[in-house]
């Protein structure tokens, strides 16, 4: 229209639209462009025919199909259908990085034939645990681990949802392991071991790792795990986790706190109280000497915390001249903790066989009154006896020492000497070392444990008496009437053998003895007993001449 109309013109009744000229040719032009539009747009035929542009809300009448539909945002969609199943279920196992119990699985599937769907919901069995969107495959989470989990799949539109596909495949589902539970952690040298409990693992294989703290210092295995390379003197507590296929588990609770310490190695000698010797029932009889306590060496025993009891073994009582007491007793035995050493053999008097006895030192035993062989003094009873005597008028055997070999040869004339007891020498820095000095004792400037008693000679004997063996051996006296000699005290030596009336005796045994020998300078946590305590050659000594413990 021209500016030059009147407003009032084009409004008035009088005027008629047909004889305005403008209006006219714009009204004609729409409806050019609208029937063009209908046209371009066909609003029925088959599927093929479909507007190849549709928008969003377009309306088509399939002629194939009997069905109108409508155009969305997923494609034509029949106006009031339901949309029938999915098909074609595949459910697969997701379980890398997922927290125990909290396992995954993807669902694929197929749409149904009919009916638009706008969503999926899948359901699993059992637990009915769910997952819901608009494309395939759908991921549903929240799975216990290792259950085995079946799926089906419901298509829902506008118009309502679909009967239930059917189900798929079984598949376990599978996460991270669960947690450990922590137990005792105990400590070592530059070490620890961790004790822990498994949890589930998961539904695949674990492996466990302890961790320290500080430090980070880790072991790997099943329980008990060492960890090594720690610092000793520092305290540290210890977590453990499971490790498998689809990750590792949260940690455990932190152990106990623990302080690795150096191994303390010791060593040990218990020697046990030797046997008494024997003695006469008449005059001219020889008895036999007394054997060696038992002794044991021990070395390189780790120390282990606690208390250790300490037994010092009494000698034995000595053999009384006379008919019925003639034999000596048997030694008692020694204990460090669980080591245990025997009390040695008695001395026998005459037609009395000599008791065994002792680890290591035998039993002495009675002279013959005969030059033949089988009227001889027999050798002791046990390991390491020692000498023979025997001739034409008799003499007693020696005892038997530890760490010595049976001695067989005879003498005539006299009673033989006890064996030797076990040489300081043998055992490095025991010189000296809780043992007195005495005849019979020393042997070259050596000290000896578990020496055999000597045995008596015949009381108008042709020789000289005998001592008794190195370490504690009592030696007897050709005179008539004169007791033996008693083993040393706190050495496990043995009696020596009496001779003459039925008034004497024999010698009684040594006590034994318990040496603890510890590197460098240590002191116990406490001890009963009143121990010595030596610190001399780059050792520290603990030596027991009575009973008591200790504790480390």
């Amino acid at each position: 229209m021209t500016r030059a109309r009147d407003v009032a013109n084009v409004l008035s009744t009088a005027t008629a639209l047909a004889t305005d000229t403008e209006t006219a040719a714009l009204i004609a032009t729409e409806v050019t462009n609208r029937n063009a539009a209908i046209s371009a747009t066909p609003v029925r035929g088959n599927t093929a025919s479909r507007p190849a542009s549709p928008a969003v809300g377009d309306i088509y009448n399939n002629t194939q199909t009997g069905n109108l539909e409508t155009y969305t945002s997923l494609g034509w969609s029949q106006v009031g259908v339901i949309p029938t199943a999915p098909t074609s279920l595949v459910a697969t196992n997701v379980g890398t990085s997922r927290s125990y119990n909290n396992g995954s699985a993807s669902v694929a599937f197929s749409a149904g034939t009919g009916g638009l769907p706008t969503s999926y919901t899948i359901t699993s069995s059992p637990g009915s645990f769910t997952a819901t969107g608009s494309t395939s495959p759908l991921v549903i989470t929240g799975l216990q681990s290792s259950t085995s989990y079946t799926y089906t799949v419901v298509a829902t539109n506008n118009y309502g949802a679909s009967s239930a596909s059917s189900a798929s495949s079984g598949v376990t589902a599978t996460s991270v392991p669960q947690a450990p539970t922590i137990g005792n952690v105990t400590a070592g040298d530059a070490s620890a071991t961790v004790a822990y409990t498994a949890g589930a693992t998961g539904g695949d294989a674990a492996m466990y790792t302890a961790t320290s703290s500080p430090g980070g210092f880790t072991g790997t295995g099943t329980s008990p795990i060492t960890v090594s390379g720690l610092t000793n003197g520092t305290a540290y507590t210890f977590t453990v986790t499971a490790t498998n296929a689809n990750g590792t588990s949260a940690a455990s609770s932190a152990s106990n706190s623990v302080t690795p310490t150096a191994t303390v190695y010791f060593d040990v000698l218990v020697v046990a109280g030797g046997g008494g010797g024997g003695a006469a029932d008449n005059a001219n009889q020889p008895g036999g000497g007394g054997g060696a306590g038992g002794l044991s060496w021990q070395s390189g025993r780790v120390l282990t915390s606690g208390i250790k009891t300490v037994t010092v073994g009494s000698g034995g009582t000595a053999g009384i001249g006379g008919a019925n007491n003639r034999k000596g007793t048997v030694g008692n035995n020694s204990v460090f903790d669980t080591v245990t050493s025997n009390g040695g053999g008695y001395g026998g008097g005459v037609v009395d066989t000599g008791g065994s006895g002792g680890s290591s030192g035998g039993a002495g035993a009675f002279g013959g009154s005969s030059t033949t062989a089988a009227n001889q003094g027999n050798s002791g009873g046990a390991t390491g006896y020692g000498n023979r005597g025997g001739g034409s008028n008799g003499a007693g055997s020696g005892g038997g020492g530890a760490g010595v070999a049976a001695v067989t040869t005879s003498d005539s004339h006299a009673g033989t000497a006890g064996g030797n007891g076990l040489s300081g020498i043998t055992i490095a820095g025991l010189n000296n070392i809780g043992a007195a000095t005495s005849t019979g004792q020393l042997s070259g400037g050596n000290y000896y444990y578990a020496g055999g008693g000597g045995g008596a000679s015949y009381a108008g004997g042709y020789g000289a008496p005998f001592v008794g063996g190195l370490g504690g051996g009592g030696a007897s006296s050709p005179a008539s009437g004169t007791n033996a000699t008693a083993g040393t005290i706190n050495t496990g030596g043995g009696g020596g053998g009496g001779v003459g009336t039925s008034t004497t005796t024999g010698g009684s045994g040594g006590s034994g003895i318990v040496i603890i020998r510890l590197s460098g300078t240590y002191i116990a946590v406490s001890t009963i007993g009143s121990p010595t305590r030596t610190v001399t050659g780059g050792y520290t000594y603990y030596t027991y001449t009575s009973t008591g413990s200790i504790t480390f």
